[in-house]
């Protein structure tokens, strides 16, 4: 018969192995700490969600203040006003019809105001009259007038102030 090779004695480690021939085992880590890193990461940004969700949610977070019913603004119509622009040299002049309305915060206000109309009225004339037709051309032009008559009526009602100048119509002929 046939007789079975003897098995091998187990080997001792590499380091003991004073020929550095035999390869060494490779040590095998287990897959047990991967996952205790994996999980434990997971519930650090599970209860940091949690805790986040928490102080945002809870009642110590800032409530809603019930706001203040806000008065809705009074306006003032002003006279129309027609002026005409400035034209340089031999060109045939232009006009400017303007209907302006000014918004405020309260009637009070245009109690206030109303005693000082006029000088607001000379104010308006005063500037109309320095523009050409090109200062008034597209939004930018517009925008700019708008701008410069707010400037102007709250410098003649000071220390009132309005909060805007609206136009109903304007007109270049």
């Amino acid at each position: 018969m046939a007789t079975k090779p003897k098995e091998k004695p187990p080997e001792a480690p590499a380091a003991d192995n004073a020929d550095g021939d035999a390869p060494a085992k490779p040590v095998k880590k287990p897959i047990f700490s991967k996952v205790v890193i994996l999980a434990a990461t997971g519930l650090l940004v599970v209860c940091g969600l949690g805790a986040t969700a928490y102080f945002l949610l809870s009642s110590k977070a800032p409530k809603e203040v019930a706001a203040a019913p806000v008065k809705p603004p009074v306006f003032l119509d002003l006279p129309d006003t027609l002026v005409n622009l400035s034209n340089a040299g031999g060109e045939r002049p232009q006009y400017l019809k303007v209907k302006v309305v000014l918004e405020m915060a309260d009637q009070q206000m245009v109690q206030q105001v109303q005693p000082v109309l006029p000088r607001v009225m000379d104010a308006f004339q005063t500037y109309l009259r320095e523009l050409r037709p090109t200062d008034l051309d597209g939004s930018a032009g517009l925008y700019r007038l708008k701008e410069e008559l707010t400037r102007r009526v709250n410098a003649s009602i000071a220390p009132n102030r309005v909060n805007a100048v609206l136009f109903k119509e304007i007109v270049v002929q």
